[in-house]
């Protein structure tokens, strides 16, 4: 198999959250980040609207990615719950400086929810876009990510990064690899971060084709995950087959 270039992420934050499936006012998360927030998460980089949904749809369809868990807290979940009265004049902060109001009529009691985060995460993505020669490419991903057009959150609006997503020398940002996996192995671990990973595999998920598949020493499971969105209509858009298992980084034994 040749080699691809991939782009090399740090999803690092106190707070992030990364999508699951909503049950009535319980918001979950995921331990790795969703294909649709990716999507999310770079469009906004790029300043599109939700009206730009097919830029959004393509952008998804052509995304390939792995992610590893190079540092999650034993403390586990954190559990924001939310309570908000809302008037119909009520209005809103949105990242591109606008206040957003509502149309809706005034609530008679608070509105309750839940709200899932991890807590001092991060997560390495290695990421292509498939066909590589369509646009946007690679480098005007990273241009993007490097000067968002809006604030950048990983997740939802209180999951500010804790620096810039990529890192900061040059020679880091992209790797070769034939498959999502090797990239991600690649990526090596970084000190900061060595110390809390005992042991030396880290907990990872790369799609089906795009790493090891049978299960033993690297692959956990094969599942199918919902994390898909049709951008047109906003709802539910389908599965993909991942992997979850582990990767080892260079330069660590097993």
């Amino acid at each position: 198999m040749p080699d691809e270039r991939w782009l090399m992420l740090d999803l690092e934050a106190p707070l992030v959250a990364f999508g699951g499936v909503a049950i009535d006012q319980l918001g979950l998360t995921r331990d790795f980040p969703a294909q649709s927030m990716l999507t999310g998460l770079f469009a906004n980089a790029f300043g599109w609207t939700r009206t730009d949904w097919r830029a959004h749809q393509d952008l998804q369809d052509r995304l390939v990615f792995a992610a590893r868990i190079d540092r999650e807290r034993a403390a586990g979940l954190l559990t924001d719950t939310q309570n908000a009265k809302l008037e119909k004049n009520d209005r809103g902060w949105t990242t591109w400086g606008v206040p957003e109001g509502r149309d809706g009529a005034s609530y008679s009691a608070p509105h309750r929810r839940w709200r899932d985060y991890h807590t001092d995460a991060h997560v390495v993505v290695a990421l292509r876009l498939a066909p590589s020669d369509a646009g946007p490419d690679l480098e005007a991903l990273a241009a993007a990510l490097d000067r968002p057009a809006r604030p950048l959150f990983i997740g939802r609006k209180p999951c500010l990064p804790s620096g810039p997503l990529l890192p900061a020398e040059a020679d880091g940002r992209f790797v070769t690899a034939p498959d999502a996996h090797t990239a991600l192995a690649r990526r090596v671990l970084r000190e900061a971060d060595a110390k809390d990973a005992s042991p030396p595999r880290l907990r990872a998920l790369w799609p089906l084709g795009e790493g090891p598949e049978t299960t033993g020493n690297l692959v956990n499971r094969v599942v199918d995950l919902p994390d898909l969105r049709n951008w047109r209509t906003g709802l539910h858009g389908g599965v993909r087959k991942v992997v979850e298992g582990f990767v080892i980084p260079e330069g660590m034994v097993s």
